[in-house]
């Protein structure tokens, strides 16, 4: 049995063994040819549309003096649609995995740490990785990653709305799998698909350090209708928006040169960002302990982080990644709590504890 410890080291960090790209959107033809997917900036005139609480009084105001309320909502605004001649949407990224032992990225004493507690968390730490890596917890893990290439979990709102999603899933060999994106699950991890094995085991390879891991994913989405449709990239977050501006989006690329300020202008490229597809491959958390009622994977995360509850399901100390993480030389890496802390350090990000 390992030293029972008190604390994290006070720094303590872990490098992404998931690198992900943005997801690049195109046009797909009916010939089969692509062009990129532009976002575009415009003006719309919209209504006003707002819940209001409560009321203001305005008896006693004559017609001439009670204030007229605006209908109009004229705002500027990022949109990206669909080519008028396009049959689908196409998107794709590149996703590698790396080997498990480079995580650890720094670990070192906080002022009031004991050296010797801090040897004693390195040695549980690495012979937790190294059991891990070797375990048919790792080969669970790879499967949950795969299923969440092959369900298309990352296209989010477009895959909501599509009539039929195609995913397909390369390497730089052999590997060609290709999956019906909506027939694969969304909240269960079990009786998985030969293809699934077969992308599972490449990413167990790169995540076991036994081959450099890079796969090329591309989604092809049917939304069922010809024409200009929009589709939906990530939005930017933007502090202090101008007065009248809707939204951004995000685009990669420069924007044309010379286009017309009084019309439409195309921005760049329309994208997902890289850690929206990151958290869509890292969604596999079906041990948390609200799983059972809500019948929902959330993201791997620390403190079990939903933005989509907007709650946080591991928010006790003993059951969060932290908690784990003090514990990890006496973690079976077979368990759903092993599991879960092989995700978190999958995952990357700074575990230091202050005294």
């Amino acid at each position: 049995m390992a030293k029972a410890l008190k604390k994290l080291p006070g720094v303590l960090s872990f490098q992404r063994c998931l690198m992900v790209t943005d997801a690049l959107f195109f046009n797909v033809f009916a010939d089969g040819s692509i062009s990129p997917l532009p976002v575009v900036r415009h003006g719309i005139r919209g209504t006003q549309n707002i819940n209001k609480s409560g009321t203001k009084d305005k008896e006693g105001a004559s017609a001439k003096s009670a204030p007229r309320e605006e209908v109009s909502n004229i705002q500027t605004t990022d949109s990206a649609k669909l080519d008028p001649m396009a049959e689908k949407l196409r998107v794709r990224f590149d996703v590698r995995f790396l080997d498990l032992s480079s995580a650890l990225f720094a670990c070192a004493p906080g002022k009031t740490d004991d050296m010797e507690d801090l040897t004693a968390f390195r040695q549980g730490l690495t012979a937790f990785i190294d059991k891990g890596k070797e375990s048919a917890g790792m080969t669970e893990l790879a499967c949950r990653y795969a299923r969440n290439l092959a369900n298309g979990r990352f296209l989010w709102r477009n895959r909501a709305i599509a009539e039929y999603v195609s995913v397909r899933v390369r390497d730089r060999a052999e590997l060609d799998a290709r999956f019906d994106a909506l027939q694969v699950p969304l909240n269960t991890f079990d009786s998985y698909s030969e293809a699934e094995k077969a992308v599972a085991e490449r990413i167990a390879a790169g995540l076991r350090g036994q081959r450099d891991v890079s796969l090329l994913v591309e989604a092809d989405v049917d939304f069922g209708v010809r024409g200009a449709l929009e589709v939906f990239p990530s939005q930017n977050y933007l502090e202090n928006k101008a007065k009248g501006f809707a939204r951004p989006l995000y685009c990669v690329g420069e924007a044309s040169k010379n286009q017309d300020k009084h019309s439409v202008q195309e921005r760049g490229q329309a994208a997902l960002r890289d850690q929206k597809v990151g958290n869509a491959l890292r969604t596999i958390d079906t041990w948390y302990p609200g799983y059972g009622e809500r019948g929902l994977a959330i993201p791997v995360e620390p403190n079990g982080a939903s933005l989509d509850a907007q709650l946080f399901f591991r928010n006790e100390k003993k059951i969060s990644g932290f908690g784990y993480m003090l514990r990890a030389g006496d973690m079976d890496p077979d368990t759903p709590e092993g599991m879960f802390l092989m995700a978190c350090i999958i995952r990357g990000g700074v575990f230091s504890e202050s005294a």
